[in-house]
């Protein structure tokens, strides 16, 4: 029987619950989303318990997750970001493990739903809005209004507002389709395989041939994983810093 490769992103409902039309199951989307999330705090606490003078591999790279995040925001959005330091790493991390845990055979890949990506673009946009009429009032409004003479004014200021606004399916769906491309083509190349390997003869010789390219894509998808995970919270800290300075630093 053939595998379909869209099978692995079907969501499943592990513990089913409703609350009248509501469906509100505990899924294998919801299970692994625990376990992202349970897996980056073990793995800090652990890390930073002990506070060694000479690190330990695990507490080296916590500090180098820390140092890593601190450097990107302070390019980005300079000195003053920082104070959104614990809501950058904290998204990074779970874009990061999300991605890696995806790559593992038999485990649910949670950024390669929409709904999951979409989610975490609206909480970041809707903190960039927050932040930019906190700081500036209405003056965050000036965001809209580019550099420019008068008379392009009522041509630009629609388009960025509608360019601020397609940033909720722009980072949304680079994050979800770059996953669900990626783990696809994993699972159409291990169905031939199987299905060489299962032909029996000469066929069983030819199906290196496709296994050679799975291990280039895990190769390639691991790379994948890391700048998604990057994209995702570098643009996350642009946006912050238009909020934080509007054109101060464009």
């Amino acid at each position: 029987m053939a595998m379909n490769p869209m099978e692995q992103f079907e969501v499943k409902p592990i513990v089913p619950l409703h609350i009248g039309p509501y469906d509100i199951s505990f899924t294998n989307e919801s299970l692994f989303m625990c376990v992202v999330v349970a897996t980056a705090s073990l793995f800090l606490l652990f890390a930073i318990s002990q506070r060694r003078l000479v690190p330990s591999r695990l507490q080296s790279m916590a500090e180098l997750s820390y140092e890593f995040v601190g450097g990107m925001i302070r390019s980005t959005a300079g000195e003053d970001g920082l104070v959104f330091f614990p809501f950058v790493f904290s998204i990074f991390m779970f874009v990061l493990l999300s991605n890696f845990f995806g790559l593992v055979p038999g485990a649910f890949t949670v950024t390669s739903q929409i709904i999951v990506t979409f989610a975490l673009t609206v909480l970041v946009m809707l903190t960039v809005v927050v932040v930019g009429f906190a700081k500036h009032g209405f003056g965050f409004l000036k965001l809209f209004v580019p550099k420019a003479p008068w008379y392009l004014l009522p041509l630009l200021v629609p388009i960025e507002v509608i360019s601020f606004l397609t940033r909720l399916v722009s980072l949304s769906v680079r994050l979800f389709a770059n996953m669900m491309a990626g783990h696809t083509m994993l699972q159409v190349f291990a169905g031939f395989v199987i299905a060489l390997g299962g032909a029996g003869g000469i066929l069983v010789a030819l199906s290196v041939t496709p296994m050679l390219f799975i291990i280039f894509i895990v190769t390639l998808e691991l790379l994948v994983a890391f700048l998604q995970a990057y994209v995702f919270a570098v643009l996350t800290c642009i946006y912050l810093n238009e909020a934080l300075h509007l054109h101060d630093q464009h």
